[in-house]
């Protein structure tokens, strides 16, 4: 497998994550088998990827119509985190709103917590200013707050919100030493490279639009993809999408390079995903049964 093709896992990470939760948190194994089948990932894979998941405590076996797996409650608020940071790519954070500095201590006999703090936070977004010492935009103190209590190493840390850098150096210099910018500017590049062709493809030629930007009136829509091209494209864009959000903290866009290449990458993701969602939710439907619950109107008094 190549370093770029997701491993089954996480596709079905990404199934579960945008289509099974909405359709009743429930997949039998059949169903899924046939919906991974579209991502070229046979059976046994599936079968093992949802047993190692199943260990991890992500699924849960049960029994319906069938054998299969529904979610397990507990990652029900890592989804809902995770829906805040993927479809609500977080903006460039104001140099004013200020900082979350985390600062952790932990004895030499526990050990293995320091390593699951730092890999943690920098699964975050957090960059390391100085060992013990991370920090991030402030608006991720929530986020910092709720996986450190869910994981039981709130005991080890002490947080800070700070409303500005007081320090001697350069602030745009040392920052480009606590996150490794070049690293994630090769992530969002490799994405675009990916993606950009298929949202050309999808939609009208030439570059794929902002947030919100609206079509002029008589411009030409882009054709509806079949619901089964759509499903084939959506889960691989949106599995290599969703780590991306984390591993950038939207760092104030003053201390940032001048051609952040973050912008084209994230105008790709809204592209594709509002093209590509919709379908792909109507693909699982249409394979699993499985239904979006009714909305009933209330009544009027």
């Amino acid at each position: 497998m190549s370093e770029s093709t997701p491993r089954p896992s996480s596709l079905i990470h990404t199934v579960y994550g945008e289509f099974v939760r909405r359709l009743g948190g429930w997949i039998s194994i059949a169903d899924l088998i046939a919906l991974m089948a579209e991502l070229d990932v046979d059976g046994p894979a599936v079968r093992s990827a949802t047993s190692r998941l199943k260990k991890a405590g992500t699924l849960l076996q049960e029994r319906r119509a069938g054998t299969g797996y529904r979610l397990a409650p507990a990652m029900e608020p890592v989804f809902e985190e995770g829906d805040r940071r993927i479809f609500h790519s977080l903006e460039p954070a104001g140099l004013a709103d200020g900082w979350v500095v985390a600062v952790f201590s932990v004895p030499e006999s526990e050990r293995a917590h320091r390593h699951q703090l730092r890999s943690r936070l920098s699964w975050l977004g957090f960059g390391n200013a100085a060992p013990g010492v991370w920090l991030a935009p402030a608006r991720l103190q929530p986020d910092a707050r709720r996986l450190l209590k869910r994981l039981g190493l709130s005991a080890y840390v002490h947080l800070f919100l700070s409303a500005e850098y007081a320090g001697f150096a350069d602030l745009r210099t040392a920052v480009a030493g606590w996150w490794d910018l070049p690293a994630i500017e090769a992530q969002y590049a490799a994405f675009t490279d990916a993606w950009r062709p298929v949202a050309e493809g999808l939609g009208d030629a030439g570059e794929p639009r902002a947030a919100g930007e609206r079509r002029e009136p008589g411009e030409r829509r882009p054709p509806r993809p079949d619901p089964a091209e759509a499903f084939r494209a959506y889960v691989p864009m949106l599995t290599q999408w969703r780590r991306l959000p984390y591993l950038d903290p939207g760092l104030p866009a003053q201390l940032l390079p001048a051609d952040w290449n973050a912008v084209p990458a994230r105008a790709v993701f809204t592209e594709l995903h509002g093209l590509l969602a919709e379908p792909s939710l109507r693909y699982v439907e249409k394979v699993t049964g499985l239904s979006r619950p009714q909305e009933h109107p209330q009544e009027s008094s």
